[in-house]
């Protein structure tokens, strides 16, 4: 018998009890195992190791072995084939540790070191399933096949980190037989080294599956029946050759729907033979996708005359032409895997014509893919995977649309895979998950959907998340958690809970302890701390992850305008948080200069822009988080220092011209604009957001501009809404100024112009504001000349009113209101120090009243009730161009 002496020395202690092992626990391993025994005593790996390996040990797996060997403090390993009996006896006369490296089909050594430890072999598991075990002067990796060897090597390489580790004993196997990714998103694919860079991922993680299948390769769908260049083939051929070497399943999906004649004798062929170009290069798996096009008109005559019209007659020709492509090419060629398509009704449980159509035609050999019960399925039950069976009738692959973002692509997706019953896998071949366009931010979602694919009876969907961050980023994984969990929630996560947006779930609960204590007037320092500690962390994440993760450049190339993002928010919400308790403890220059920064933070943050398929746009990151706390802030802040506190958001269905933002149609300002990309199309909207539903009496919206006079809303209608369910219409929109009364009484969060037609120009907003019942209204009178003079009582803190030059003598800035009114204060906001003025309320005899200096960037001057109409800064001559944001005048407090 081949190494009996060997086996024969391999001897096990007995037991020791729980009490009294000192041995250190296990590290973890993902995805995670079936079962795992821990076992007395310590592995450690020496200088020197005796690997006994198979002529047929994979070569892959034997390689994960080495490196962690290597890895592990092994300075000489050597390697004896399992046949050559006395060097293995002479090697392991010398002591020290033996690895054994190979399944029962690689090599016969491994199964008599297994027996020796009083283990099974890895017989009977299922595909890619293990045996690991280590104990004393013993390793063994066993796999049912080549890639259960390659995986138990995976999972060495995560319990030898330190060197050590504690004996243990591991059977491990694969609840679904497919588990991996399907590069199936619109826009720019993916490069070359990222698709390589991917497979070498989803070896470590043990998932077996790739799905090429880029919408944008033109040789996959518009050019189908086309030979790829020999250059791109050769490219093709690296990626089968990475693929193979990860032990990952490379399937290659080419669409043809878009003009294939299913009848035709000539495409079928041209299928074939396309199949057949990748076939030489080692392909050998193979799908037809049908899906995103259209089944109710033919590509050509032929079709209509052989199969009629209607969803049963697309069904029996998409069955026609994938029987005829297993039947001449699938058939025809050993070892290859089984087709995959997927139907043009790729989701729901509906049972139709053409479903059944494929149900009754399609060869059973056939695996159909399937995204659920909807395009995104918020989940994914047991129930529903047995039911996709029945009604498609053939075994069901689920290609899995997240952490897809070609929806949604200002949005990185950086939560786990949740959602989907453990009992799924019963009824399934597989999941394929869709990733983002980021290919390397894409790895946390995989890494936690191929943790579930492995073993969901065990998944936990945060600690996975965690492990993924850490296997990502390493050293730096709790700056990669603060930006992921700022980016962390998807349209999955809402239809899966039912809740609305959940981003941001550390930063929302400090943010609500923090306005909790603030609107009962107790002490907010303790939960100001704690918000403006984790703040501080987002604030310091871009510089933070860009030198810890700086051996991953790619990552932070696709991630770099969300993560400034996070920093600025960061900031920004740090900022809000100083301005809040400078103001609870009466520092209104504190206030005030923090609200500057806040201010200058948030604009900075929306006016980042990422390239996107649909064009430049802002990117979203701790979405419904961030700029609602800093515009609630900003809310309260300006209610402490006497303005209405409305801090209307803008809201548009278009894009944006260059630069010309939404944020411009409601920053006070007249000259500047918010322009739209195209045209609108009948239902796109402009509009505003006030936060919450409040009382509401006036809307004034300045569209066009001097040179382009015409782009405004020609065709619309001006609604108001308190929900952004109801609306209510206020009047129709015909020219490029609209001032409307809305009715007594009426309450709203939402104001919008909703286009009801289509025109030709596209459509500048200058200004869209809304009013409250009691906003006072002033006009500015005055000089030095100046930009946007009557920005220095309009009520927004954000609108600023800048001279033009200094001060002469007799220059001064008249406020006047309706009607004279009994004042307690007067506060003035300055944007920049340098200027100064003596601050004056008009009198009873017409004259005035100087009751203070201002000074600096705040001032706050007591008025001692008097009652006036009308509040003077007489400039002092010389120093620097005053530029106001806000004169108040500060009635007394409602009784």
């Amino acid at each position: 018998m081949i190494l009996l002496a060997i086996t024969v020395a391999v001897t096990v202690p007995a037991p020791a009890s729980a009490a009294a092992d000192p041995s250190p626990p296990l590290a973890k391993v993902w995805p995670t195992p079936q079962q795992v025994t821990p076992r007395p005593g310590q592995v450690t790996v020496p200088r020197t190791v005796v690997e006994v390996v198979g002529r047929d040990t994979d070569p892959a797996a034997l390689a994960v072995v080495d490196q962690v060997l290597r890895s592990a403090g092994a300075v000489t390993i050597v390697k004896i084939i399992d046949s050559d009996q006395a060097a293995v006896e002479r090697e392991r006369g010398h002591g020290g540790l033996v690895v054994f490296v190979g399944g029962p089909t690689e090599s016969r050594a491994t199964a008599l070191a297994l027996a020796a430890l009083r283990l099974k072999g890895p017989e009977g598991l299922s595909p890619g399933g293990y045996i690991l075990a280590a104990d004393r002067s013993v390793i063994a990796l066993s796999g049912v096949d080549t890639s259960g060897t390659f995986y138990a090597a995976q999972s060495l390489r995560q319990l030898f980190t330190s060197g050590k580790s504690r004996a243990f004993s591991m059977r491990d196997w694969p609840a679904a037989p497919l588990r991996g990714v399907i590069e199936g998103f619109y826009g720019a694919p993916w490069s070359h080294a990222d698709r390589l860079a991917q497979l070498d991922f989803y070896g470590r993680t043990k998932q077996n599956m790739y799905v090429y299948s880029p919408k944008d390769d033109p040789f996959l769908r518009a050019r189908w029946r086309d030979q790829y260049p020999p250059e791109q083939l050769a490219l093709l051929s690296q990626l089968v050759a990475g693929a193979t070497a990860n032990h990952v399943e490379f399937t290659y999906a080419l669409s043809p729907g878009l003009s294939v004649c299913y009848s035709s004798d000539a495409d079928k062929a041209a299928l074939v033979t396309k199949f057949q170009s990748l076939w030489d290069i080692g392909v050998r798996s193979f799908a037809i996708p049908l899906d995103d096009i259209s089944y109710t008109r033919w590509n050509c005559d032929a079709d209509a005359a052989k199969f009629g019209t209607g969803g049963a007659a697309a069904g029996a020709a998409q069955s026609f032409l994938l029987n005829r492509v297993q039947q001449d090419f699938i058939a025809t060629h050993p070892g290859v895997e089984r087709l995959q398509t997927v139907p043009t009704e790729y989701y729901d449980l509906a049972d139709s014509p053409y479903k059944t159509a494929l149900r009754t035609q399609l060869d059973k050999a056939v695996i159909v893919e399937w995204t659920g019960v909807g395009v995104i399925a918020g989940q994914i039950t047991e129930n529903q995977a047995k039911q996709a069976k029945e009604v498609f009738g053939h075994d069901i692959l689920i290609w899995d649309n997240y952490p897809v973002n070609d929806y949604i692509t200002e949005r990185l997706l950086l939560g786990p895979y949740i959602g989907r019953e453990p009992g799924v896998a019963k009824y399934l071949s597989g999941i394929t998950a869709n990733p983002m366009v980021q290919a390397e931010a894409s790895k946390i979602a995989e890494f936690t959907s191929g943790d579930f694919l492995w073993n969901p009876d065990k998944y936990d969907p945060d600690q996975s998340w965690l492990a993924a961050i850490a296997d990502l980023a390493g050293p730096s994984a709790p700056a990669l958690k603060v930006f992921a969990e700022n980016n962390y929630s998807s349209l999955l996560v809402r239809l899966e809970t039912g809740k609305p947006d959940l981003d941001s779930p550390v930063l929302r609960p400090l943010i609500a302890a923090f306005w909790s204590v603030l609107e009962k007037e107790q002490s907010p320092w303790d939960a100001a701390a704690k918000l403006e500690r984790y703040l501080t962390s987002m604030s310091t994440d871009p510089d933070d992850l860009r030198s810890g993760m700086a051996s991953n450049p790619k990552f932070l190339a696709e991630v770099g305008p969300w993560l400034d993002q996070v920093g600025l928010y960061g900031q920004a919400g740090v900022h809000a948080v100083r301005m809040l308790l400078a103001q609870f403890i009466g520092d209104g220059a504190k206030a005030w200069a923090e609200r500057g920064e806040l201010v200058t933070a948030l604009k900075k943050a929306q006016a980042i822009r990422v390239q996107t398929s649909r064009g430049p746009r802002n990117p979203s990151t701790c979405t419904d988080v961030c700029v609602p706390f800093a515009n609630s802030a900003l809310a309260k802040a300006d209610r402490w220092f006497g303005l209405p506190g409305i801090r209307p958001q803008p809201t548009t269905s278009m894009g944006t011209y260059t630069d010309n933002v939404p944020a411009r149609m409601v920053d006070g300002d007249p000259e500047t604009f918010y322009w739209s990309d195209w045209a609108p199309r009948a239902g796109d909207v402009i509009g505003v957001d006030l936060g919450t539903a409040q009382p509401v009496s006036h809307v004034d919206i300045l569209m066009g501009k001097p040179t382009s006079p015409d782009d405004f809303v020609r065709n619309g209608v001006l609604e108001y809404s308190s929900d952004g369910q109801q609306w209510t219409a206020v009047k129709t929109v015909t020219e490029p100024v609209i001032s409307a009364d809305l009715p007594d009484g009426a309450k709203a969060r939402f104001v919008r112009v909703r286009t009801i037609g289509t025109q030709a120009f596209w459509v500048v907003v200058r200004e869209f504001t809304v009013s409250t019942p009691d906003s006072p209204q002033y006009t500015v009178t005055g000089t030095p000349a100046g930009s946007n003079l009557a920005a220095a009582a309009d009520n927004n803190a954000d609108s600023v009113y800048a001279a033009a030059s200094a001060p002469v003598p007799g220059d001064a800035l008249v406020v006047t209101a309706a009607a004279p009114k009994p004042l307690d204060k007067v506060v003035v906001l300055a944007t920049e120090a340098g200027a100064g003025a003596d601050v004056q309320v008009a009198d009873a005899s017409g004259g005035w009243l100087t009751i203070g200096r201002m000074e600096g960037g705040y001032t706050e001057l007591p008025a001692r009730g008097a009652v006036t109409d009308r509040v003077r800064l007489l400039w002092a001559p010389g120093g620097t161009a005053p530029k106001i944001a806000e004169v108040v005048p500060v009635s007394p407090p409602r009784r």
